[in-house]
Order: C-alpha cells, then structure tokens, then sequence
C-alpha cells in the first residue's frame, strides 16, 4: 500500500509537469483540439500504467472504439483518451488512478461505455476519458446451470447465442446490438441479477448480492452509474426451449383495433406470463405512410395462443413473421430496425392502462409528425407502447427489491417510448421540440385524467428528463445513502457527468 501511494504521489508530480509544460503544439492535432492539458496528463499517467489499453486520437484503437456508438451525436463526440481494459483489475487501476489524482486537484471527467446505445451521449465525453468496457464481454455459465456470469461490454446476442445452444436463458433486452452493462442497471433486467461484481470509486472491486454490500445491490438494481462500474453481472439462468414469436404490420386504419386489443392485454386479469408484446405506430418516410406494428413473443412453442388472437385476428396484415425459433433469432429480427450511423432521440413515460388515454397520445402524436414530416433527412417516427400490468410490477418486491419504485398499487400502466431517427444535424432542434413539445401538452392531458404516472424508464429517458427523481422521494433519498457510503468523495457523481445523477435527476 505504501508503494503504491509513492507511485501514486510520483505519477502526480510528473502530471502536474506534463500539464504545465505540454503545448498544444506538441501533441497531436487531434488531442491538441480539446486543448485540455490536465487532462492529457492524466491519459498519459493512465498509458503508463496500462499502456496499449489507453489509445488516443488517431490511433486505430481509438478510432474503431469512437466510431462504434449507436448514435451519430455519439459518434460526433472526441475523447481526450480511451481507456480499454479487458479484467477487472484494468478497471480498478483505471479507476483507482482517477480518484488518487482527483484528490490532488487533477480532476479528470470520465465516462463509462459498455454498448454505447444511449442516444445522448452518457458513455461518452468530450474533453475527458472514455472507460470502455467492450472487450469485458465473457458469457459463462455455471456447472449446474443456474447462474450466467456476463461480462458488461457483451451485446446480449452475444448471450443469448451460447445459451439458446443449452436451452437455456436470461431475462434481457430484446435488440441483439445492445449492451448488457447500461441497461441492467437502468431498468427491469435488474431483477434477474443475483450478483454485480463492481469496481467502487477507490479501485476496489466488491460483489453485490442479498447477502454482501445488500445496500448497494439493491442500488445498482435501477440506480444506473452512480455507484461504480460493473465489471461482471451474475444472472439468474432458467431453461428455456424454442418460443413463438415475429412482427405483424398493419395499415394505420387499424389501430383503434390495435389500442382497443392493447388495453385489454395488458389488463391483469387477462396477462398471460409466458405473453410479451410491443405495439409501435407511426410514420415510416420510405413508404410515405402510417403503420402499426406489433412485436410479439410468446415463451413456449406454441402457435396463436389465445392471448394472441386479438392481434392475428386483425386484418389485412401487410407483414407476418410469425414463426417458431429461439431467442437469438428474434433479437436479431428486431435489430434490424435500429440501424446505427442515424442520429436518435428517446423520450419516454408512464401511463395508466386506458384507452381514452392512448387515443388521446395517437392524436398528440399526429399533430406532432406535421411539424417533422416536411424534414428531408427524418428516417422513423415511431411511437412504442409496453405492457407494465401489476403482474410484471409485483416481482420487484420478490426478488429483493431495486430502485425503480414501482408498485402493484400504481395499477396497470402502460410504458410509452418515442423513437426518432434522421440524419442532418441541422433540424435537431425542430425535432427536439416537437417531441418535446408533445409530451408537454400530453402528460398535462394524462395529469388532468389521474391518468400521468411519476415513473420515468430511465433507458429510455432523453438527458433533460428526470428518471431518477420518478423513483419517489424514499427510494431517491436511499440511493443517495449508497453513493454517500460507497463514493464519499462522490467521484461517480462529479467527474462522470454523462446520465442521469443522484443529486440532480
């Protein structure tokens, strides 16, 4: 320990010189455009601590590792370094190094990527460091069968390819591309994990679960990256056989069919557990028209079940995938709808399951697609809606808690996503504002119904949204505990900036 704070203590004497003696000159164009010295010199104390797992501007590393975000806002941003590790004790050096020099006035502003598909640039920073966790992407199984241990940087296709060939699986997300590491800790995923292995702000690594750091496994169940960086997810692992499952499409003269079908799945007297669905309509400028379309799976080789047949009733279908395979293939059918290289939006809330409701936001969103429609470079504008009956929203409690405040007692809710996708930069702020705007006079609608629920999903929250304030003042008040007892210098909440904070969200 006593050597280490030596080196430590030398590593920050050669930063404070390499910050006050670099030019701008004498670094490369691209790092000398951030024009950010101190924190150079921390990439450089990092390189040489880690050497060719720091990379910066320029490099092939870096360049591959900038260029992989979903977003093209993402892909715009430049890091003053990327830090890549590939174990844990990479990350707690990464990290440990950042806390011992931020504690000699070197602050330097980090950021932590594990898939990179949060649309506003959370996992990456301009002027700071990137911590990018792809290449900690293991998929283990246990001996017996009842644990997967994933790594953070894996893509969920990534799992559910070695588990579909065991017949088993987790829960996970639904887009093949996605990362596991951001959106287990932002939303119901979080459920399923028995154990994080976390790296806290001083360069430890710990395991959370029921039974050590409870506290903080109950934290990292929707508190997102406020606490540390998971560097390994422990999920509980079941058997799982072939589903049925695919896309229906429809034309939009269907969808008081559709709404009117919706509300009625998502009733809990009607939920079917083994039942999952996605309704999504709105405007597809390829096609020049309105469209519905419903994501469907059902977790048993069973064709048209009855919690279906509302849906396969409705006709004409202009598309049909509806087939029997296994989970890979489903997830790889739907990430083909969200292809990367586009600039994205995400806005996000929660409802009461009404269809006066519903109606009343497929109105909203009309009004909203006049404003974006004339837009030459807008790809998609589609509206999403997610069953959130109290049979889904009871399980929190069951497995051990988590943050996301969400209870039986708030009834049957509805969980609504607006997806935008164009490619000019130029009418960012005409779209922003028309998505903001429609949520505005929507929820106001929903608030004078009874219908507006405070619970923000926060994978799908857009960066002025408030997810973790929607947790409710108990459960925001006993993250704040955590990250007081497990970041008192609160590095987590000060030198990473990207998502959404305790203090301030």
């Amino acid at each position: 320990m006593v050597a280490r704070q030596l080196q430590l203590l030398s590593l920050v004497a050669v930063a404070r010189s390499v910050a006050g003696s670099i030019s701008p000159a004498q670094v490369n164009a691209a790092t000398a455009q951030a024009a950010n010295l101190p924190v150079l010199a921390c990439c450089l104390l990092l390189e040489a601590e880690l050497g060719s797992k720091t990379s910066f501007p320029q490099s092939a590393p870096y360049n591959a590792s900038v260029q992989s975000y979903w977003s093209e806002q993402d892909n715009a941003v430049n890091p003053t370094c990327i830090v890549s590790p590939n174990v844990t004790a990479d990350v707690s050096v990464a990290v440990g190094t950042i806390n011992q020099l931020s504690r000699f006035d070197l602050e330097c502003p980090f950021a932590v990527r594990s898939g990179g598909h949060t649309p506003f640039a959370a996992s990456t920073i301009e002027n700071g460091i990137v911590i990018d966790l792809s290449a900690i992407s293991q998929v283990m199984v246990s001996e017996d069968h009842t644990v997967t241990s994933v790594g953070p940087g894996a893509r969920w296709i990534d799992a559910y390819l070695k588990l579909d060939a065991m017949g088993l699986a987790i829960s996970g997300g639904r887009v093949a591309s996605v990362g596991v590491g951001g959106l287990t800790t932002g939303g119901f995923v979080c459920d399923n994990v028995a154990n994080f292995e976390v790296v806290l702000a001083d360069g430890s690594a710990v395991n959370a679960n029921s039974e050590e750091h409870s506290d903080l496994w109950y934290a990292l169940k929707g508190g997102s990256n406020n606490f540390g960086i998971v560097t390994r997810f422990d999920f509980k692992t079941f058997a799982q056989g072939l589903l049925w499952g695919g896309s229906m499409v429809f034309p939009i003269e269907t969808l008081p069919e559709q709404l009117s079908a919706f509300v009625n799945f998502t009733s809990s007297e009607n939920y079917d557990p083994y039942a999952s669905l996605i309704n999504s309509f709105g405007y597809e400028p390829a096609a020049g028209a309105m469209f519905v379309s419903n994501s469907i799976v059902y977790t048993a080789p069973v064709a048209n079940p009855p919690a279906f047949q509302q849906y396969t009733s409705i006709m004409p279908q202009l598309v049909n995938t509806m087939r029997i395979s296994n989970l890979s293939d489903f997830t790889l059918e739907l990430n083909v709808g969200t292809p990367y290289g586009f600039r994205q939006i995400f806005y996000t809330g929660a409802y009461a399951n009404d269809l006066g409701l519903l109606t009343q936001l497929a109105n909203q969103l009309n009004e909203s697609m006049q404003v974006v429609n004339p837009l030459k470079s807008l790809e998609n504008y589609a509206m999403s809606l997610e069953p959130l009956p109290t049979a889904i929203t009871k399980w929190g409690p069951r497995t051990g808690g988590n943050a996301l405040g969400l209870d039986s007692s708030d009834g049957d809710l509805v969980l609504v996503l607006l997806g935008i996708t164009w490619s000019e930069e130029a009418d960012d702020d005409i779209i922003i504002n028309a998505v903001t705007d429609m949520f505005t006079t929507f929820n106001a609608y929903a608030a004078s119904k009874n219908g507006l629920n405070s619970y923000t999903y926060l994978n799908y929250a857009y960066d002025t949204q408030k997810p973790i304030r929607g947790y409710g003042p108990s459960n925001v008040e006993k993250l704040r505990a955590v990250s007081k007892k497990y970041d008192p210098l609160m590095v987590f909440q000060k030198l990473v900036p990207g998502g959404f904070k305790l203090f301030t969200s």
